[in-house]
């Protein structure tokens, strides 16, 4: 298995709190918001968070073409940032990395930004570029498998990956269904850089162990896109909540026993948040062996929900703390899939 040699993360410059968004999609209504809106508002667990651009700008008609050019601007800085700094952090340059995966399920671009930033930052020519375009929420768990799969290929390499959300672009402020105020409520933007190493390791640093993925049948309509006119139209049909406790939790106890592991053998994992009531039944699975998971709170709260880098923010928040034993890694995502990862914070188990 890889090791992680660094995390990075990157947000944009526009900051916006849970209040200022009721007085922005009080505007777009022309009146009062309902009752029921400001409630789910009230009960995102969210405090703040970074979007795009500057919020009046959501409250423009949408288009395809104006998507993709905030897409191209403001994600290509975005992924520029993280992933500087995750070099920095690992103590490589651009052409010690083999291999760039980037996922991202919140625009695209042909030719993609790591085929893009192999010129503007140096990578070498044979760099591989691994875009991967769906994973959702899952992303960064998966895009951890994969890059670790790519890391320990043939004698070894070194790869980045990038986790890159513009969730923002998917706001339509037209509508005022129940999945739209969700998306308003919830979703934000940001980009993290992992780099991950299956050759010239430093002694001690985190290590892979376990990775897992499964995928239920007839669950499609929880999580995901439809195409629409004008942008993607959020799907989101079914309780995650309920699903975590049914489905979830099974799953996650296989795994953990796979791996000889009880609750009480861990650290506090690091898990994508999705919103205030996932988190409550992510912790009511957890108890009593683990007390709560407060970095997943903190990032909820300052950040929103990010989707695919939002899990990465918070593993770097947990490994900034050094734990001693090992950390549980999962997250949700489109499929309806789980993506469980076990990583040894103090070198290989």
């Amino acid at each position: 298995m890889s090791v992680l040699r660094s995390i990075a993360t990157a947000v944009p410059e526009h900051r916006i709190s849970q209040t200022d968004v009721l007085a922005v999609l009080a505007k777009a209504r022309g009146a009062a918001l309902p009752a029921r809106l400001e409630q789910i508002l009230g009960n995102s667990g969210i405090e703040q968070r970074y979007l795009a651009c500057e919020a009046d700008n959501y409250l423009e008609p949408r288009s395809w073409t104006g998507r993709a050019a905030i897409y191209d601007q403001v994600g290509t800085r975005l992924a520029h940032k993280a992933a500087g700094d995750a070099l920095d952090k690992a103590g490589l340059v651009a052409p010690d990395i083999d291999a760039i995966v980037l996922i991202s399920t919140t625009g695209t671009m042909t030719p993609s930004i790591p085929s893009r930033m192999i010129e503007t930052m140096g990578f070498d020519p044979s760099t591989r570029t691994i875009p991967v375009f769906g994973y959702g929420c899952a992303g960064s768990v998966l895009g951890l498998q994969l890059a670790n799969d790519l890391a320990v290929a043939g004698e070894g390499q070194n790869v980045l990956m990038i986790s890159l959300e513009l969730c923002s672009l998917s706001y339509d402020y037209s509508q005022f269904d129940k999945k739209n105020m969700i998306a308003t409520a919830l979703f934000a933007d940001g980009c993290a850089a992992a780099v991950l190493s299956g050759k010239d390791a430093p002694a001690g640093a985190p290590a892979f162990r376990a990775f897992a993925q499964k995928t239920w049948p007839d669950t499609r309509d929880m999580m995901g896109w439809d195409i629409g006119t004008t942008g993607f139209d959020l799907v989101l049909a079914r309780d995650i909540p309920s699903f975590v406790a049914k489905d979830f939790a099974p799953f996650c106890d296989d795994f953990l026993t796979a791996q000889d592991l009880g609750m009480s053998d861990l650290s506090e994992p690091a898990c994508h948040p999705g919103g205030g009531r996932v988190v409550e039944a992510l912790e009511a699975y957890f108890a009593p062996g683990i007390a709560g998971i407060p970095a997943t709170r903190e990032v909820l709260r300052h950040h929103g929900n990010m989707s695919s880098p939002t899990v990465l923010f918070v593993l770097d928040k947990l490994l900034a703390e050094k734990p001693d034993k090992p950390i549980l890694l999962t997250a949700l995502g489109p499929g309806f899939t789980a993506a469980l990862a076990i990583l040894d914070p103090q070198g290989a188990a």
